[in-house]
C-alpha cells in the first residue's frame, strides 16, 4: 500500500520538480534530449527576464490585478455563504429544503452553459473591462453554502439555547458565536475561492480585452506567445503564478482537512 501511495505522490510531484528545475535553465538545455534532471548551472536572472518581458504591462500589474481580484472575491464569497448557510442550518420557515434542493441543484449546470447570458448581462450594465465583471459574479458560490451549511449544522443547539438566557439574538449569535467557532470549514471555502479565482482563465479571458485588466492566468497564456522558444522563460513565469497557491495550501492544510471531515458530520 505504501508503495502504491509513494509511486503515486512521485507521479504528481515530477511535473513540479521538471517545472522548477526547468525555470533555471539555459534556454538551449531545456531542449536537449536526452533530459537533464539537474541545471548545469543555475540562472536565477530567468524569473526577472521573464517577470520584465510581458508587454506593455508586466507581471507586477497581472499580479496587482489578480490579489486585489481574488481578496475581494474571496471575502465576499465567504460572506455571502454565511449568511446563506445559517437560515439553511439552524432556522425554520416554509419551503427550506426545497429551497436548499434547488441552490444544490444549480452545481449541475456546467458553467459554460452560463456564459454567454453572463456576458450579455454584464455588456447590458456597462461592466465589461472593469473590476465589477472579475469581481460580482463570483461573490456567491453554491459549493460554500453547501459547507457552511454541513458544518453549522453540527454545533450543539445548547448554545443557542445559553445564547438566548444572555439575551443575543439570531444576528448575534451568528458572528459571535457561530463564526468564531466555524473557523476550519471558513478558511476550507476561503482556500476554494482563492484557488479558483487565482487559477481562473477563461471568464477574465472572455470579459476583458484592457492590458492593465488582465489578471495573472491571463497575462500567462499571453505570454506563452510572447516567449516563443524560451521554454526556461515559461517555466520560471510558471512557477511564480502558482507559488502563492501553493504556499497557501501547505500553511492551511491543517484546517483543510479538519474543514472538509467535519463539514460531512450532523449532530
Amino acid at each position: 500500500m505504501y508503495i502504491i501511495l509513494l509511486s503515486g505522490a512521485f507521479f504528481m510531484v515530477l511535473p513540479f520538480y521538471w517545472m522548477i528545475i526547468s525555470s533555471f535553465k539555459e534556454t538551449q538545455e531545456t531542449m536537449n534530449y536526452p533530459p537533464t534532471w539537474w541545471p548545469e548551472k543555475f540562472l536565477w536572472r530567468n524569473y526577472i527576464d521573464a517577470w520584465v518581458k510581458p508587454s506593455p504591462v508586466s507581471f507586477t500589474g497581472y499580479y496587482m490585478v489578480s490579489i486585489w481580484t481574488t481578496v475581494a472575491t474571496t471575502t465576499g464569497c465567504l460572506l455571502t455563504s454565511i449568511l446563506a448557510a445559517y437560515p439553511f442550518a439552524r432556522m425554520n420557515f416554509y419551503g427550506k429544503h426545497l429551497f436548499f434542493y434547488l441552490i444544490i441543484a444549480t452545481m449541475m449546470v456546467p458553467g459554460q452553459v452560463l456564459l454567454i447570458p453572463s456576458y450579455i448581462i454584464l455588456n447590458w450594465l456597462s461592466w465589461l473591462d472593469t473590476w465589477q465583471a472579475l469581481v460580482v459574479p463570483w461573490l456567491a458560490s453554491v459549493f460554500s453554502i453547501f459547507l457552511m451549511r454541513q458544518f453549522f449544522m453540527t454545533i450543539p443547539n445548547d448554545l443557542w439555547d445559553a445564547s438566548q438566557i444572555d439575551g443575543a439574538g439570531r444576528w448575534r449569535f451568528l458572528w459571535l458565536v457561530m463564526v468564531p467557532l466555524s473557523k476550519p470549514i471558513l478558511i476550507t471555502s476561503g482556500i476554494f475561492s482563492f484557488i479558483g479565482t487565482w487559477n481562473s482563465l477563461l471568464w477574465p479571458l472572455v470579459v476583458t480585452s484592457k492590458p492593465e485588466m488582465r489578471t495573472l492566468m491571463v497575462g500567462l497564456s499571453i505570454f506563452t506567445s510572447e516567449a516563443g522558444s524560451d521554454f526556461n522563460l515559461l517555466m520560471a513565469a510558471s512557477t511564480f503564478c502558482i507559488l502563492p497557491v501553493v504556499l497557501v495550501f501547505f500553511f492551511l492544510q491543517r484546517f483543510f482537512i479538519e474543514g472538509i471531515a467535519r463539514s460531512g458530520l450532523k449532530s
